[in-house]
């Protein structure tokens, strides 16, 4: 059995980079236990002022993208340049396959062996909110690690979009050519999330078809409203396997860090994300506690069965289920 850390050498080790280290913390802040838990608020606590300096950028794409061979090649141009950087996967599937750090760094094999590289899946919760939760966290213990840019990966098209919008600086959506079909395919807001499209796969003769997307997706983003940034969000064409097309990405996200520095809605931003994290940490919390309140246990398979039987009206029925747990709580 390992030696149990102390919160000085938790961020000790952290701050110096300790990669071993860095992997303790976020397996304490993935921890159910109440010991832990409070150990890791005290760590994260310690590790505040030595947070919020990296580029955090969300990526996400429609299946068959090729967002794991992209994510490598841009981390690799980063890296070239002597940049650290950290790669968190959230993975909502990860609740039934108990999590895929193999699978994780299987596909990214060049960039996993990569000393100034850091992947790690996001930790199965209780429910996507709680995956994203811990996710935050992460991001901080990996901030406070020396890593200049946090990719955070979403598998898939669907609700996870939403929660790493509310956490990073920039949303990179990765398309494939042929807009017509994939534009039918991918949510409205999804879309209208983007700071960026990028049409992968430009590359081995098609070129034309995506330069034709290209046109396609900024005369769809152009329907859109504008953003409250002042950020006019771009559409590029690129190659993870000729590398064409990466380096433009880069710069356009640091023209759009720049722009958003400047004009204040960055440093704005970010104070509003972390206000809806604390609202969202409080209704994860009183669910939680809501549901494994011993009173609730007790009354909450029949008061369900009334409802799917029709005989209690869902809204009566959560109201008498409230009223029991604010009852127990002052009793």
């Amino acid at each position: 059995m390992r030696k149990r850390l102390s919160k000085e050498e938790y961020v000790a080790g952290v701050l110096e980079g300790n990669r071993m280290i860095l992997s303790r913390a976020i397996t304490l802040i993935e921890s159910q236990l109440d010991t832990d838990k409070a150990l890791a608020r005290e760590v994260l606590e310690t590790l505040l002022p030595h947070t919020g300096n990296s580029v955090r950028l969300g990526i996400t794409g429609v299946p068959g993208v090729g967002k794991s061979t992209f994510i490598e090649t841009f981390g690799k141009h980063l890296t070239n340049q002597g940049k650290k950087i950290a790669v968190l996967a959230i993975d909502p599937s990860s609740q039934i396959s108990k999590g895929s750090i193999l699978g994780d760094k299987t596909r990214m094999e060049e960039l996993s062996r990569d000393l100034l590289a850091y992947i790690r899946p996001s930790p199965a919760g209780i429910s996507l909110g709680g995956v994203t939760h811990k996710t935050r966290e992460t991001m901080l213990l990996c901030e406070a690690a020396g890593f200049e840019v946090i990719i955070i990966e979403t598998v898939g098209v669907g609700q996870s979009e939403t929660f790493v919008h509310g956490m990073v600086d920039f949303f990179l959506l990765l398309m494939l050519a042929g807009a017509g079909d994939e534009l039918q395919g991918i949510k409205k807001g999804i879309m209208e999330m983007a700071d960026l499209v990028a049409i992968t796969k430009s590359d081995s003769g098609n070129e034309l078809q995506a330069r034709q997307a290209k046109v396609s997706y900024e005369n769809a983003l152009h329907l859109f409203p504008a953003s409250g940034s002042g950020w006019y969000p771009k559409v590029l064409t690129c190659s993870a396997v000729t590398q064409t097309g990466i380096d433009d990405i880069w710069k356009t996200i640091l023209s759009h860090r720049e722009l958003l520095q400047q004009n204040g809605y960055f440093f704005n931003n970010r104070k509003q994300q972390n206000l809806a994290w604390m609202h969202d940490f409080i209704k994860q919390t009183l669910e939680e506690r809501f549901y494994q309140n011993p009173q609730i246990q007790q009354e909450l398979s029949s008061v369900e069965s009334a409802v799917t039987e029709g005989q209690k009206l869902p809204i009566k029925a959560a109201l008498e289920l409230l009223r029991l747990f604010e009852k127990s709580i002052h009793s």
